[in-house]
């Protein structure tokens, strides 16, 4: 009886130093998820302030016909980094993967890039989803590097982000479409020191350099919430075994202390029996 409570008892620690993992884990998710979200506002208002110069340029170039490029649509699709974030990339994949045949794709994720060759996609790059926000800027320089590349190549006819935000979000970057951008108001054209066309393709690297920031920060995010979701509801369940365990015990205790009274009456019984039996 002792060797059962014992076992018990070694299980309740490990599933106690289980749930401090766990617990820990959740916590530093929802660490990330925060600040990844407060990284966000500052590159929403950088994004807006470079629309609205991209807005005013566009004013002073013809428009472009958009039907007479030539290439492929390329796809970057932000999928899980790491584990323990429940069916995170398993989801975005379902909602994904079926518009995605026609597209040259890049996949953004270490776990989430090994679920997708398994469902049979073959992205044309794969890359890691950065540990911490602060790293977010320059993985994306080199994202912008590969993927502008291509687009200089004239081998990209559109380029989206896909990434999770209230499901799958579908961010339309390039080419870019005049009527996202906001018109000026004032009838006075900008000042530029250097050719409209020459200040609009550099506007757009950084245009499309701030957006991917802004996926990358929102995927970074999600994953984390996702984690943390994951998390608790693991922990949840650790406490559910607990308290089945410390039932447990608390039975084979008393099984314990009856076994242990039924013993001593037996003994004081066969010594009481001894002392008639000299008498």
């Amino acid at each position: 009886m002792s060797e059962r409570l014992s076992d018990i008892n070694a299980h309740i620690s490990s599933i106690r130093e289980l749930g401090t993992v766990v617990n820990a884990m959740r916590g530093i998710a929802g660490a990330r998820a925060q600040q990844a979200r407060g990284g966000l506002i500052a590159v929403k208002l950088y994004a807006e302030s470079l629309a609205s110069a991209i807005g005013r340029t566009l004013t002073l170039l013809p428009d472009r016909d958009p039907s007479a490029m030539t290439g492929k649509r390329v796809v970057v699709l932000f999928l899980a980094e790491q584990g323990f974030a429940g069916p995170f990339s398993r989801r975005l994949l379902d909602a994904a993967i079926a518009d995605l045949h026609d597209a040259e794709v890049f996949v953004v994720g270490t776990r989430g890039a090994t679920l997708a060759l398994e469902r049979g996609l073959k992205p044309v790059w794969q890359g890691a989803l950065p540990a911490h926000p602060a790293s977010i800027p320059r993985f994306a320089d080199r994202l912008v590097a590969d993927l502008y590349r291509r687009i200089a190549k004239g081998s990209v006819t559109r380029l989206e982000a896909w990434f999770s935000h209230n499901g799958l979000e579908r961010r339309h970057l390039f080419p870019l479409e005049p009527t996202s951008f906001p018109q000026s108001a004032s009838n006075e054209p900008p000042l530029l020191n250097l050719e409209p066309a020459r200040v609009l393709a550099s506007l757009t690297a950084d245009y499309i350099h701030a957006q991917l920031c802004d996926a990358t920060l929102n995927a970074f995010a999600a994953e984390n919430e996702a984690r943390m979701e994951a998390m608790a509801s693991a922990y949840r369940e650790i406490q559910q075994q607990l308290g089945s365990l410390q039932a447990r015990r608390q039975i084979v205790r008393q099984e314990e202390i009856t076994a242990e009274i039924i013993e001593l009456g037996e003994s004081v019984a066969v010594g009481d029996r001894k002392s008639h039996s000299s008498g």
